[in-house]
């Protein structure tokens, strides 16, 4: 590609400003569409996206998409999810479509921004607060669904070093990992207490325990010990954070009521009603759905009416599901299942980089509305397919070098699996 150059920037652009207001990451993504496009070599692209494995249950989830648009109802809403739902599968293609370079330079301006940003809280609470400029406003405190996006940014970034602790002990170089697991704490507070992200918390407790299984699942014993490890540092952490136990106990304290008949605004009672009206959806109409834009119009009509004000349903295989049918939620769920399972293939420290963020994609679309929700779909999406990007690439043993500056070879260790002997 002859003017492939100005694609790694507009890659790192989006990058860098995943943890802005939607209005900047939509821009870098527009950026970045526009630059593919003047680039050029789109047959290029085209033909490694056909190549990818996840190239046709994407067309797919499209095709079915607008064969529900053309024979279901339309909505006032029909627009505006059609819209999401395209840019979905927009999302994954752009980042699937990145050479090796263009998606370092993407993971390049991710882990610099996010390194500002823990530079960030770090100041904030040990300064005592200060006034912080609104954009930044959700990276240090609970400011909606963007602080939700960010927090589950630093459990990617908590997971990346997680697995870089991991595969340091694995390596024997137990000193080594000390910084990597301190990172991860240390995020994994930040997510708990002052972003308040129970969604965070529970993939980076499911997460860490399943990069284990795969760093050590030829190893029995070995995996055995690191799982018994960790669950007593973790089951340690949270007994250490009674806000968070509260927060586990306000919430089943809430299901219990709302299984009881009491409807009110409570964060796990919302999702009750929801999950429970939502499926009744998509039994009614499992073929086809109720159509695009439907899941309102039937929420209105079905769910309480002090929650009419949603307009998602938490979870966005439900979400689908009720607009298209069963096709249309197993066709997402195949897709970010079959993400994950790319990333397990892959035996490498690079699989379980890409294996923990798109894990934490799934999870966190699976209890939040992780895709439908641009505020975090485009952040948290891009960059977990950008992650398995580069662990798509089958005949690179070393798929992240080059992250640092060459200046920085001293810190080189973090592009490659210490546990796999020099060439």
């Amino acid at each position: 590609m002859q003017r492939s150059h100005i694609v790694r920037p507009a890659a790192m652009f989006w990058g860098l400003v995943v943890f802005m207001p939607v209005g900047v990451t939509y821009l870098s993504a527009i950026v970045l569409l526009l630059a593919m496009l003047v680039a050029g070599g789109l047959g290029e692209r085209y033909a490694r996206l056909r190549a990818n494995p996840l190239w046709w249950p994407v067309m797919a989830y499209f095709a079915w998409t607008f064969i529900v648009l053309a024979i279901g109802q339309h909505y006032p809403e029909t627009g505006s999810n059609l819209f999401h739902g395209i840019r979905i599968g927009l999302t994954m293609l752009m980042a699937m479509a990145l050479t090796r370079e263009e998606a370092i330079w993407a993971l390049r301006g991710f882990l610099l921004v996010a390194a500002l940003n823990i530079v960030l809280v770090i100041v904030f609470y040990a300064v005592g607060g200060f006034n912080i400029w609104s954009p930044l406003r959700a990276v240090v405190m609970e400011v909606g669904n963007k602080s939700i996006s960010n927090a589950l940014l630093f459990s990617v970034v908590a997971s990346t070093a997680a697995v870089w602790g991991i595969a340091q002990i694995a390596a024997h170089k137990p000193l080594r990992a000390v910084p990597a697991f301190v990172l991860m704490l240390g995020l994994g507070l930040v997510v708990a207490l002052p972003l308040t992200s129970r969604t965070s918390v529970l993939a980076l407790l499911l997460v860490v325990p399943v990069v284990c299984i795969h760093q050590w699942r030829s190893h029995l014993k070995m995996l055995v010990g690191a799982l018994v490890l960790g669950a007593v540092v973790m089951g340690a952490g949270l007994y250490q954070l009674p806000q968070l136990q509260h927060k586990v106990e306000v919430g089943v304290q809430e299901l219990e009521e709302a299984q009881a008949g009491a409807v009110f605004k409570g964060s796990w009672a919302i999702r009750y009603y929801m999950y429970r009206d939502t499926g009744l959806m998509i039994a009614d109409r499992p073929f086809t759905g109720w159509g695009i834009g439907g899941w309102t119009d039937q929420w209105h009509k079905r769910g309480p009416a002090l929650l009419a004000d949603s307009n998602m349903p938490h979870n966005d295989f439900l979400w689908v599901g009720a607009q298209g049918g069963l096709p249309a939620l197993l066709s997402l769920l195949f897709i970010m299942v079959a993400a994950v399972w790319q990333a397990w293939k892959r035996p490498d420290i690079a699989g379980r980089y890409a294996l923990a963020a798109t894990l934490i994609a799934l999870i966190a679309s699976s209890v939040n509305s992780a895709m439908r929700d641009a505020q975090i779909g485009l952040a948290l999406l891009f960059i977990a397919m950008v992650y398995l990007r580069l662990a798509q690439e089958k005949n690179d043993p070393n798929p992240w070098r080059g992250l640092l500056s060459s200046r920085l070879k001293g810190l080189e260790s973090l592009e490659k699996d210490p546990a796999r002997p020099a060439a």
